[in-house]
């Protein structure tokens, strides 16, 4: 859990300009590439927030809108902040059906904060590219007195232990930073982790926390393009690194059953003190 986190850590001390184009090589298969969050969670999160149907809502770091359409199909008013510009156009075409989703291409950090005017901030997979003294004040600040923070997760996608064994001498090779394998128990620590980080922030209270194990089948092809949105790699051993994984795959079949967490953490603002 300890790369992880320094993952996280190192996400976060970014220059805007690293993160405003970090995803951009990948911007036309993450939308497609990504699991979806589960049905389930989404609704679970609308009930925990007390969220009806003329609610507002900021989301901070939409990316090509993976759950902005999920939230927009309640018919919330949405202000949805990406510095990304490719995903902007992305999520702006998958939101055209919703007129009351307003896409910002900008920053967090740059957004002016416009206080109290939200019923909830929610953040799918991106709460942590913003510096940690930022993201729970600013986002505090711009809901109304006993809105609500929504933090949705999925954590890495992974496929059975026995068949990571056999791809990882060819992450070795090609992509180090890859050698990484969580499961299920090291995800709930990180799940846990994500959740006192909200609670030491002393911006939020009663917390609750709702995660389910999710499975899905790729095709070696969907995974490979999974994996790109993981991690950058240098084109050349991209190249080198998807070779040597689906040769190793292809040996299992022509698909991939992988497993992770998908959790929600709901939390309500807590009074500011005097």
């Amino acid at each position: 859990m300890q790369d992880f986190r320094q993952e996280i850590n190192a996400r976060a001390s970014m220059d805007l300009e690293q993160r405003r184009t970090w995803y951009s090589p990948v911007a036309d298969v993450y939308y497609d590439a990504r699991p979806h969050y589960p049905h389930k969670l989404i609704d679970r999160s609308v009930a925990l927030a007390q969220l009806d149907s003329d609610a507002s809502i900021l989301e901070v770091g939409c990316g090509p809108g993976n759950a902005t359409v999920d939230f927009a199909q309640f018919g919330f008013s949405m202000t949805c902040i990406e510095p990304n510009q490719d995903f902007c156009h992305f999520v702006q075409h998958n939101c055209d059906r919703y007129p009351k989703v307003t896409i910002c291409n900008t920053s967090f950090e740059e957004w002016e904060l416009e206080a109290k005017q939200f019923n909830a901030v929610l953040s799918a997979n991106a709460f942590h590219w913003i510096p940690p003294e930022i993201r729970y004040t600013k986002a505090a600040a711009a809901m109304c007195d006993n809105g609500f923070l929504i933090l949705l997760w999925n954590l890495t996608p992974e496929p059975k232990y026995e068949v990571y064994q056999v791809l990882e001498e060819v992450y070795q090779a090609y992509a180090p930073s890859f050698v990484r394998y969580e499961g299920a128990q090291i995800q709930a620590e990180i799940l846990r982790g994500f959740g006192q980080e909200i609670l030491d922030s002393n911006c939020f209270k009663e917390l609750v926390v709702e995660q389910t194990a999710c499975e899905v089948t790729y095709s070696i092809d969907e995974y490979l393009k999974l994996l790109s949105t993981l991690r950058r790699l240098e084109p050349q051993a991209k190249e080198l690194l998807f070779a040597g994984l689906r040769q190793k795959l292809e040996k299992f079949g022509d698909s991939v059953q992988l497993s992770f967490l998908s959790a929600v953490h709901v939390a309500r603002k807590a009074p500011v003190r005097g």
